[in-house]
């Protein structure tokens, strides 16, 4: 499987933008201006919560960073989300979510895995088919880092892609037991950024997935403040914990 580019390709910023779909899935990459057939650059797969229109400011603006560090960069739509066919499961499970939450019940591990589940297991695959063809094109040669999304997803990705180097995670809750037992085979550096303070997510379920990895290197940075109340800073130390690690 490959890139069919549906975009010439155009400078933003100095970086390279060019859309694509791979079978049917759509997604960006995005090239620093070093990157040559001669020279091939590291890559970044950059996750998301789903729609790639609506968070576009936001991945071209990691896209720009990974360029400026001398990373390329992608993303790809994830299942179920933005022009994709929406997953009945997953609705269902989402509504019963809102459901649970609004009647002020616990979330029990079953709705957990029918939340989550399904995701992974068809987002995965799809990474690793992107990873197959953007180290395909000669100017990306590889190594392989993943950086944010559905901590799940990352999760899985670690562990069954080798060419995965590093991670950076953005913790999150919801966490299928399944993946808790699979973070004890994840042995890459990891990243983990924690919002103390994340009205959305329980900071207990993150500070046991994070105790749960096997990794001999992992890294927690935890800030205080809200979901969307990450500093500055933590952006500048996940970039380092990548240039650390792709070079």
């Amino acid at each position: 499987m490959h890139f069919d580019f549906t975009s010439a390709p155009h400078l933003v910023d100095g970086v390279t933008e060019r859309r694509f779909t791979l079978g049917g899935i759509p997604g960006i990459l995005w090239t620093p201006a070093s990157a040559s057939p001669s020279a091939p650059v590291p890559l970044i797969l950059l996750g998301h919560p789903g729609g790639v229109e609506q968070m576009y400011p936001r991945l071209a603006g990691r896209a720009r960073q990974a360029a400026a560090d001398g990373f390329a960069s992608l993303t790809i739509e994830l299942p179920g989300t933005g022009d994709r066919p929406p997953s009945a499961v997953t609705e269902e499970a989402r509504a019963e979510l809102r459901r649970t939450l609004a009647a002020g019940e616990p979330v029990g591990p079953d709705l957990v895995d029918r939340l989550v589940l399904p995701l992974v297991e068809g987002a995965v695959p799809e990474w690793r088919s992107a990873v197959d063809a953007a180290l395909a094109l000669p100017e990306i040669g590889g190594p392989v880092g993943y950086s944010g999304g559905f901590i799940s997803v990352g999760v899985r990705l670690a562990l069954t892609e080798p060419r995965v180097v590093a991670a950076g995670l953005f913790a999150g809750s919801y966490i299928p037991s399944v993946i808790q037992e699979e973070a004890r085979q994840v042995t890459i550096p990891l990243h983990v950024l924690l919002q103390w303070d994340d009205e959305g997510n329980d900071r207990q379920a993150a500070l046991d997935l994070f105790d749960a990895f096997g990794s001999a290197e992992k890294t927690l940075q935890a800030n205080l403040g809200g979901h969307r109340g990450v500093p500055a800073f933590a952006g500048e130390d996940a970039a380092r914990f990548f240039a650390r690690h792709l070079r």
